[in-house]
């Protein structure tokens, strides 16, 4: 069985020494990065599964590292920042990141997030294998039939989506989104519901990753962002999947 590799970048060695701690506790291989240069020299080198960045690094930063490795590949991404830096988060997000974690964090906390954006990513890439026999029981996918609505579909099986007949190349976080909307249609979701059901995580007053990943949602999927089809708010309480089904 292959070995899942993680990628830990931060300049700060009590928080590597941690997380390599709990992250190997689970049985993965764990890279240490002291900054974004050594970050970004690693994930070449590697192709890690999953990589935990902290934004403010010596070299580069956690952004520069996060906008290069999106632009070649979608694993999942970590955040890590300081706490009360809400803009540095809402800006980590738009870059891509699919989670983010405020210091001090629950090293707990951390292997959990990580293992749920691992189990969708490892679906993500294996669904396209004849070998399903190996994945874990997933609720959002399993032989699920394909949802097509008038300029959207949505293939569960695939995790793919097409815009117009056009593949849309979206995060792993993204995707699981959009997944929940299309099964959910015409049912309004606040966004503390969103974080608990598809975020996995209990609703703390924070929910910057929410408000960003629909905008991002918005911008791959909505022809005019600013006047969305599909994705709708609804003023005071959150957000709304409408489509007509073909």
């Amino acid at each position: 069985m292959a070995v899942t590799t993680v990628l830990v970048a931060d300049d700060e060695r009590d928080i590597t020494d941690v997380c390599r701690r709990y992250l190997e506790r689970e049985g993965y291989t764990v890279l240490v990065a002291n900054d974004g240069n050594e970050a970004l020299a690693l994930w070449e080198a590697h192709h890690p599964e999953l990589v935990i960045l902290d934004l403010m690094m010596p070299g580069k930063s956690g952004w520069e590292v996060c906008t290069a490795i999106r632009h070649q590949e979608e694993v999942p991404i970590i955040m890590l920042t300081a706490r009360g830096e809400e803009s540095d988060r809402i800006l980590g997000l738009t870059l891509g990141a699919d989670d983010y974690l405020t210091k001090p964090f629950s090293p707990r906390e951390l292997v959990l997030r990580a293992r749920n954006l691992l189990r969708r990513s490892f679906q993500h890439q294996h669904n396209r294998s004849p070998d399903m026999k190996r994945l874990e029981s997933n609720p959002y996918t399993q032989q699920e039939p394909e949802k097509h609505f008038e300029g959207l579909s949505l293939f569960p099986s695939q995790r793919r989506v097409a815009i117009q007949g056009q593949d849309v190349e979206l995060t792993v976080k993204e995707f699981d989104l959009l997944h929940w909307f299309v099964r959910h249609p015409g049912q309004v979701f606040s966004r503390g519901q969103l974080l608990s059901r598809v975020w996995e995580m209990e609703f703390e007053g924070d929910t910057t990753t929410v408000t960003v990943h629909i905008r991002r949602l918005r911008e791959k999927i909505e022809l005019q962002p600013s006047t969305p089809q599909f994705l709708k708010t609804v003023w005071g309480i959150g957000y709304k999947f409408e489509g007509r089904p073909l």
